[in-house]
């Protein structure tokens, strides 16, 4: 049987369902919510004070990110994911992300950019105040953003699937050692070498960033 988790009680600003997807992903990063077991919709739905029916329908939800699985008649568990599942999302991002990203590399798209710095010093900020969900958030916005600059819808589908199945692991123990702000402070790098027109360290930027992200992942510094 799952302990029982330091959840909250949920209001009505938002849908149930979101509100609770929120919180169970919440839960998720800070590894109260820990891989391999299962949780039940009603014994969560009981500690939301809720019915099981917007538990239920989050589960489904954050199912389909890859973060839990199923479980026939029991429930959902947390998905674990092995060395090698890291290793080969990380292979499938460098091989799509480098290439993409660097390619933007343009000095007269430096207002594209700079849009996107809210959203850099905004990922700077929650790790310095180690909000992981804050984090995660405004982490993911960032990348979509920038890849949608592309113009190829179905390349960000494809990356914003691999980051959703793999971008909890390893952020606590980073917050633990308090490395989590080094790591947030890449994506200002990156934007001033993109707004620089630098095709050269934007590649190398991305690469690396996304090599310290497979540190992050494992839990343990990158080398």
């Amino acid at each position: 049987m799952a302990d029982r988790l330091d959840l909250p009680m949920v209001g009505e600003r938002q849908s149930l369902r979101e509100q609770v997807a929120h919180a169970l992903r919440a839960a998720l990063i800070t590894g109260e919510m820990r891989p391999g077991v299962v949780y039940s919709a009603p014994m969560l739905a009981q500690q939301f004070g809720v019915s099981a029916t917007p538990v239920r329908e989050a589960m489904l939800d954050l199912a389909k990110e890859g973060l839990v699985e199923a479980v026939r008649n029991k429930g959902f568990r947390v998905t674990e994911l092995s060395d090698r599942d890291l290793d080969e999302l990380t292979e499938i991002r460098r091989l799509i992300e480098v290439p993409t990203v660097t390619r933007l590399a343009d000095a007269s798209r430096a207002a594209d950019f700079e849009r996107l710095r809210p959203l850099a010093e905004e990922i700077v900020a929650a790790a310095e105040r180690a909000d992981l969900l804050g984090y995660v958030d405004a982490d993911l916005r960032f990348h979509v953003e920038l890849l949608a600059l592309s113009g190829n819808d179905h390349l960000v589908a494809v990356v914003r699937d691999l980051r959703n199945r793999a971008r909890l692991y390893g952020l606590s123990q980073l917050v633990a050692r308090g490395g989590l702000p080094d790591s947030a402070r890449e994506h200002l790098a990156l934007l001033d070498a993109l707004a620089r027109g630098d095709q050269g360290a934007v590649g190398r930027l991305m690469a690396e960033h996304i090599h310290h992200v497979r540190g992050i992942w494992a839990g343990s510094p990158s080398t």
